[in-house]
């Protein structure tokens, strides 16, 4: 009787290695797949997507990461993510809708696509003046960034048109919700998008939730030749003649590569990956000692949705106070099988809840994740999560029939998240620019949440867009 040889004790030769399937790392490895390259991912975990990956648990469909997405109904949309699978030929089902819900402390904001509608919103809480500040702004942000503009800090542009308060504090909670940041950290150009989106775009959920996504690219990859490896753990960069050239596993395999090596891992971790001198001292103490943004707290509730109006809407953004970076400020709210009922069984729901890039790691560190100790800080940390739910839905407690939470302790273990960080944070206001995918090492790229240009879906996306892009360039 034959057995399968395991494909994580491999060992095998192809023109690009990438270490993470992450969307960063999956999307530079289908691109440069759908180019003609031979490309191995090794992924650490049993599942794909990186923090974008999907789980199941009594027939609920939970999401781990992003649920709110734009540009994937739309042709020649301005998403770097519908750009890679247009590039790749992948298509995904989506259910489009038109706004979503903050509670802000002044009251509820409908956040709507449609420009009269939100304008309106904004009316309640801004002056006239201050509308008329907004529309200048806006104006500004829908032109093409200058070149010299391109780093400098949203922070600068709202300084110039903005006085009104509401509408300042509106943009550092627009900044943070796309980058982790305030408006004085954002770049100025990742801001544009999110601008250009907002009336020009459709808001998408993918059929399948965020899963989805990561099992299109892997399509993508598989169908032009690449290969996924799971469970396949990369203990470290291989190096021969001051050149990255392979992966080392941690099953005993090893993954040549004739052209390049890409990490999708975080830039803390890739350090970890490299043998002492590979890179400059000064380069690795520059990687290792990157700013950081905070962790995330999950609450995942599978509920009984007997007797909740239809029309109940997928996405809710609670903001306790206008300190918007402050811990635990910001709770994000996900009911994805509002617009997709094959998430949840039959009369549930099933809801994703959490802080956004708001928890300290330092609340966690040194717990051991089967004490009673770590159990009874899940439970404290988890309320503020609860609080925020019972906004949309008062009785959500009675209604649970699951709930699973999840700390910076499940993402540094399961993800392989330094301190289980949301990514890293490099401030544009004290000139911190986010690297590019080139690095010291010869044969050695970058792509994900600590390059250029940071956090988020559709950076991360357009991370792996440069990556490909360097390794076709490099000689």
């Amino acid at each position: 009787m034959s057995t399968k040889p395991d494909p994580r004790k491999e060992h095998s030769e192809v023109d690009v290695a990438v270490i993470g399937s992450g969307i960063g790392g999956l999307s530079a490895a289908a691109l440069l797949a759908s180019r003609g390259h031979s490309v191995t991912v090794c992924e650490s975990h049993t599942t794909p997507g990186g923090a974008a990956h999907g789980f199941e648990r009594d027939g609920y469909h939970f999401e781990s990461g992003p649920s709110l997405f734009t540009g994937l109904s739309v042709e020649k949309s301005a998403n770097p993510l519908r750009i890679v699978l247009d590039q790749i030929g992948e298509k995904l089902e989506t259910v489009s809708y038109d706004y979503f819900t903050f509670h802000f402390p002044e009251g509820p904001f409908i956040c709507s696509t449609d420009e009269k509608v939100y304008h309106e919103q904004l009316a309640k809480y801004a002056s006239e003046e201050g509308m008329r500040e907004w529309q200048r702004l806006e104006q500004r942000m829908l032109q093409p960034p200058k070149p010299e503009d391109i780093h400098q800090p949203f922070s600068s542009l709202v300084d110039q048109e903005l006085s009104d308060p509401f509408l300042r504090k509106l943009c550092d909670f627009d900044a943070f919700s796309l980058s982790g940041m305030d408006a004085g950290g954002t770049p100025l150009a990742e801001m544009h998008f999110m601008f250009r989106e907002r009336f020009k775009a459709s808001v998408d959920y993918p059929i399948g939730g965020s899963q989805a996504v990561a099992d299109a690219l892997i399509r993508g990859l598989e169908k032009h030749g690449g290969k996924l490896i799971l469970g396949a753990h990369v203990d470290s960069v291989m190096v021969e003649e001051g050149r990255a050239v392979g992966l080392k596993l941690r099953r005993g395999g090893t993954v040549r590569a004739r052209r390049a090596v890409i990490s999708n891992a975080p830039i803390w971790n890739t350090m970890d990956l490299l043998p002492e001198g590979a890179v400059p001292a000064e380069y690795r103490a520059e990687s290792k000692s990157a700013p950081q943004a905070e962790s995330i707290v999950h609450l995942h509730l599978g509920i009984d949705a007997a007797g909740l109006p239809e029309d109940l809407g997928i996405h809710y953004v609670v903001l306790r106070s206008w300190d918007v970076t402050a811990p635990q400020n910001m709770c994000n709210i996900s009911i994805s099988s509002a617009l997709d009922p094959s998430m949840a069984p039959a009369g549930h729901h099933v809801v994703h809840a959490y802080t956004a890039g708001n928890e300290p790691y330092e609340v966690w560190e040194g717990m051991k994740h089967k004490s009673p100790e770590y159990k009874a800080l899940k439970e404290e940390r988890a309320e503020i999560l609860w609080q925020a739910m019972e906004k949309v839905i008062p009785d959500v407690r009675e209604r649970t029939r699951l709930a699973l939470i999840g700390t910076p302790l499940t993402h540094e273990r399961f993800l392989r998240r330094y301190r289980g960080t949301y990514g890293a944070a490099y401030r544009a206001d004290e000139g911190k620019v986010f690297p590019g995918p080139e690095t010291p090492l010869p044969g050695l790229f970058r792509c994900g949440d600590s390059t250029m240009p940071g956090v988020g879906v559709p950076a991360v996306a357009i991370s792996g867009l440069m990556a490909a892009g360097a390794v076709d360039a490099a000689p």
